[in-house]
């Protein structure tokens, strides 16, 4: 069986799309950036906490563990501690080119272990600061790495993406599979 150690929505909707059954359990761990820790390693070491927090309590089975965040100059975005810092992150991205990595870590019976993450680029086009207010008046914003969904309302401001459309909503669905099929699953 496969326990995803999230309760994201989104992550359960790709899972689901892609036709795999799964239980799900999240884990409550510090998502904190650590000191001197580049993007993809904090992606990867979050998506393993994860995973590992859960795969303790879920012996004999998979268990898979993501983590999204969004990078931009080097800064790294996590999901909006309240609308000023969903504000702080949209002005950031309006405009520019930024990162969005996935970390993925699939833990499968006999803690058998696979660490791996997807990057994405994407192009968001300006956004006025009256149409930034009005997006985080939705509230689409508050639970989203970088503040924003582009499968949602912000998708207006995406002309153009690099990399897996899926890493961006939050799972990184070619990956996943390929992470399963190599440990067995």
């Amino acid at each position: 069986m496969l326990v995803l150690a999230s309760a994201s929505p989104r992550r359960q909707e790709i899972l689901r799309n892609a036709g795999i059954t799964f239980a799900v359990q999240s884990a409550d761990i510090d998502e904190t950036v650590r000191q001197g820790e580049s993007p993809r390693e904090c992606a990867e070491r979050l998506a393993r906490e994860k995973a590992r927090a859960v795969a303790k309590q879920q012996p004999g089975s998979f268990v898979l563990g993501a983590d999204t965040i969004v990078v931009v100059d080097g800064i790294v975005l996590g999901k909006p501690r309240d609308a000023a810092d969903a504000a702080r992150m949209l002005r950031l991205l309006s405009g520019r080119g930024h990162e969005v990595i996935t970390g993925v870590c699939l833990i499968g019976p006999g803690w058998t272990e696979s660490v791996q993450s997807e990057r994405t680029l994407v192009a968001m086009s300006e956004i006025s600061d009256r149409e930034i207010q009005a997006y985080i008046e939705t509230g689409e914003p508050m639970d989203k790495a970088g503040a924003y969904a582009i499968q949602g309302i912000a998708s207006r401001w995406i002309p153009r993406i690099e990399g897996d459309y899926f890493n961006v909503v939050g799972l990184p669905m070619a990956l996943v599979w390929r992470m399963l099929r190599s440990l067995g699953a």
